[in-house]
């Protein structure tokens, strides 16, 4: 795609929301910044800038403009693209990570010391990471302060500022307003009992039956719940659980409602819910390219804005893949529910379905593999592998996707097929690897075709395609490992 400024100024005179969240529009003579499609009158060409962080706008001094809320623009798609150290840097700042461990931590999880981490993503975009961590408070901060009654200092300390006098300090640098004139402007929820509803942006189209459909099939009862309207579950975030539900909201966002018994999890959960829709994602870029494919051609035109469902917890992802494989959809969601009524822990939710969190690496870790139900080589390759996990394997957003694939395969009993799947779901490539499927090899076969190297960098969603169109009418298909062969 071409990324000059000229080119980002015709898209900004266009007001396309394709790019919100690509970029962020600078206007000079006013000292504020916008996302491409506000629709304020377009400034000239002399006096507008262009950052690719609502951070970095923030720090060279630009304030939120009131009328398009440009911080609350869909993310950009670019950070699961890559996975070198400055995207997976994005990538755990965003889960949260410097709130709860700071850039020591950050740096320590990456491999890297702080000089290094600040340098790498100073150079690329403008700011450091704690640019990036302050973005992402006001963010929250705002979200709060136009949701909930909390108090103003409740609301500081639950984003993630260190003292009142920062939160007031950054509100009024980044919105250009106080906390009292943020909260005055909104509605809020009164019964903090109902949860915090939010609206989750994204880039249409979406094609969000399938995907709750996708996720609703494979919905370990006790944690999930679908009805055919509004996918429910349990959350394990960083302070405490939570519990999640999503349903269609309007053209541009997803309806969300998370119940926290910490709200310092609320800008985590935001970010682990985003991942899980993949609301991301470009799905202009991704459609347009997959279109170009002739056996993909009619899938995509069929299905526009098909999106590659990621997770919200990378342990219990990778676990729920081995317990699928080689057997059924019913069958794996029977194992996994059972698993859970013995191991997992018991959590209080609004929603009378959602009583277990799923079982955690290290609970599983201390099985003896003979006490599960199930043939033994998976029993011990299940255990082996929530061994490895409790012993610090990561699947979460700074993970190095090759570095993990290579150790997920030396662990007994784990295939290709299984490593592709988790990076697909719980590192969120967007172009994982699944030729070895079965049912994208019955598909291409079908068709006396091969994988095509043009699906690449989005074969992930290639292969969403090509489940989808598998399935036998009315009926969601596919597999949460169900369909894989020979991947132990």
């Amino acid at each position: 795609m071409t990324t000059t400024d000229d080119w980002r100024y015709e898209a900004c005179r266009s007001r396309d929301a394709r790019f919100d969240g690509l970029f962020f529009v600078c206007v000079t003579s006013t000292g504020i910044f916008c996302r491409p499609s506000c629709p304020a009158l377009t400034p000239q060409r002399k006096n507008v800038l262009f950052h690719r962080t609502a951070a970095a706008a923030q720090h060279a001094g630009f304030r939120a403009c009131k009328r398009c809320a440009p911080d609350a623009s869909p993310g950009s798609p670019e950070w699961d693209a890559r996975g070198d150290l400055v995207a997976r840097a994005v990538r755990l700042v965003e889960d949260g990570i410097i709130d709860r461990e700071g850039v020591p931590g950050l740096a320590q999880r990456l491999g890297y010391s702080e000089r290094q981490l600040r340098r790498a993503v100073t150079e690329e975009l403008g700011v450091g990471p704690l640019d990036l961590a302050r973005a992402r408070r006001a963010r929250t901060a705002r979200v709060l302060l136009t949701t909930t009654e909390l108090t103003a200092s409740e609301v500081a300390f639950a984003a993630g500022f260190a003292s009142i006098r920062q939160f007031n300090d950054t509100l009024r640098a980044v919105y250009a307003r106080t906390p009292t004139q943020i909260r005055d402007r909104a509605t809020r929820t009164r019964d903090q009992s109902t949860g915090i509803d939010l609206r989750l942006p994204f880039r249409a189209p979406l094609d969000l039956a399938h995907l709750l459909g996708f996720l609703g099939t494979r919905a370990v009862p006790g944690v999930e719940s679908w009805d055919g309207v509004e996918y429910r579950r349990v959350l394990r975030l960083p302070h405490g659980f939570g519990a999640l539900a999503v349903h269609a909201g309007d053209d541009r966002s997803v309806s969300c409602r998370l119940h926290l018994d910490d709200l310092r999890d609320l800008s985590t959960a935001v970010s682990r819910v985003r991942r899980l829709l993949d609301l991301d994602a470009d799905p202009h870029a991704v459609d347009a390219q997959l279109s170009d494919s002739a056996v993909l051609a009619p899938l995509v035109a069929a299905r526009p804005g098909l999106r590659a469902p990621g997770a919200v917890d990378g342990a219990e992802l990778a676990i729920r893949a081995l317990l699928g494989q080689q057997v059924s959809v019913a069958a794996a969601r029977t194992l996994a529910a059972r698993l859970t009524a013995w191991h997992g822990e018991q959590v209080t939710t609004p929603y009378p379905e959602l009583t277990h969190a799923f079982p955690s690496a290290e609970a599983l870790a201390a099985i003896d593999p003979s006490t599960l139900p199930m043939p033994g080589a998976r029993a011990g390759a299940l255990v082996g592998l929530s061994r490895a996990l409790a012993d610090g394997l990561e699947l979460d957003p700074g993970a190095d996707r090759d570095e993990i694939s290579a150790r997920l395969l030396a662990l007994p009993g784990i295939g290709p097929w299984t490593v592709g799947y988790i990076r697909m779901r719980a590192l969120h490539d967007p172009d994982a690897d699944l030729s070895s499927d079965l049912v994208v090899r019955q598909f291409l076969a079908r068709h006396g075709v091969q994988p095509d190297p043009a699906w690449r960098p989005w074969r992930s969603y290639a292969t969403h395609h090509l489940w989808a169109a598998s399935q036998p009418a009315g009926r969601m298909r596919g597999s949460d490992h169900a369909l894989a062969v020979g991947t132990g």
